[in-house]
């Protein structure tokens, strides 16, 4: 049977050109990049070229990223390091409802204020700015949305605390290598991404820090990544990441163009032949590749487990909320009921995927979804 892949949100396969360059830096730049000697400087070099890499894809200059494991690191980098910069008298964060675990958790041990979605999944810059105190040193919106793929005004936000003293911080885990990227444009004073959401290996991110801005280190050593991350740099893994960077970058276009048509082709075809279906965050702007339908009077979990028997990966929610009984917090967030967020699956589509996959899973998903119904006792519609 063959096996189609449509969870790219949670994870991507490595693409084969990042694999080579990450499989040559494991054999032949095995240098510590803090060694003085030819094969530490070669390291060092490489690392370098990473970085402008990595800085290409963002907008920014080599200088302003830190190199770090992946996006839940960068992300409480991002917030923890900056209110342990900033004054004891101002210490408030603002966040939003919908943002990943790495964000929420993080802000859940702070002074933070969390302002809702709307129906769409869109946050209201307006409510930003009334979530603004004197005391409020960071705001931490996220660039686009893991689960539903909508994408935030970040800009607009961006200017509202700047305009209060804050610093602007986005968790760009699911844009990057998705839409094109601009963090001057944006006006982000920080920007967390991570390599395996854009066909890079696991265990590789980055921060963009902008140049200037005040950020204390959450770890003790040495001082590596201008001392806001000690420790032996990871060389093969900022060579893949930088290698998926300017892969994402040049193909940016043409890829977006072709996933978007697929991601639509998907909505279309379920929504065709699946009655009482519905794309949550429908009519929001959203990466391409995103999509979240919502199969109401059945759960989404049996329909999870029978795609995948028939062949397709896709998801209930946050990979990284896996087991959990309680429904998505972003479903919940935008005014789904409990029952409507456990009747969500997210698609998510990416480098490898074909027409003929989307059709298949089309098919497959109808099929799955009907005998579900047959056998559900709250659903009731014709």
């Amino acid at each position: 049977m063959n096996r189609y892949y449509f969870d790219y949100n949670a994870t991507t396969p490595v693409s084969p050109e990042v694999m080579e360059v990450f499989v040559r830096a494991l054999r032949e730049t095995y240098g510590n990049a803090s060694s003085i000697h030819t094969d530490g400087q070669a390291a060092r070099g490489r690392l370098e070229l990473a970085r402008e890499q990595i800085a290409g894809l963002l907008g920014a200059v080599a200088r302003e990223v830190v190199l770090l494991s992946g996006g839940t690191e960068a992300d409480n980098l991002a917030i923890l390091g900056t209110l342990a910069a900033s004054p004891a008298e101002r210490r408030h964060v603002v966040t939003s409802a919908i943002e990943h675990p790495a964000v929420l958790k993080t802000c859940a041990t702070l002074h933070a204020t969390i302002v809702p979605a709307d129906s769409r999944g869109l946050i209201d810059p307006d409510a930003v700015r009334a979530a603004l105190r004197p005391d409020t040193a960071l705001v931490s919106i996220m660039h686009a949305n893991n689960e539903l793929g909508v994408i935030q005004p970040i800009a607009e936000i961006a200017a509202i605390a700047h305009q209060a003293g804050a610093l602007m911080h986005s968790d760009g885990v699911q844009a990057a290598g998705k839409i094109p990227l601009d963090v001057n444009a944006l006006g982000v004073d920080l920007y967390s991404i991570s390599g395996h959401k854009f066909y890079a290996p696991k265990g590789m991110g980055a921060l963009y820090v902008r140049k200037g801005t005040r950020l204390a280190p959450l770890f003790f050593g040495g001082r590596h990544e201008n001392g806001l991350r000690p420790g032996t740099e990871n060389v093969p893994g900022a060579a893949a990441l930088g290698a998926a960077a300017v892969l994402c970058k040049t193909n940016l276009s043409a890829e977006s163009l072709r996933i978007a048509a697929l991601r639509d082709r998907l909505e279309q075809g379920i929504l065709a032949q699946v009655p009482d279906a519905a794309v949550n965050g429908a009519g929001a702007p959203r990466v391409p590749n995103t999509t979240n339908i919502r199969f109401d009077g059945i759960d989404a979990e049996p329909l999870l487990i029978a795609l995948d028997l028939a062949g397709f990966a896709c998801s209930s929610g946050a990979a990284c909320s896996s087991g959990a009984v309680e429904p998505s917090h972003v479903l919940l967030g935008i005014g789904l009921t409990r029952s409507q967020a456990r009747s969500s699956l997210r698609f998510s589509l990416g480098r490898f995927n074909t027409g003929q996959q989307v059709d298949a899973l089309i098919e497959a998903t109808a099929g799955a979804v009907e005998r579900l119904r047959r056998l559900s006792p709250v659903y009731t519609h014709a």
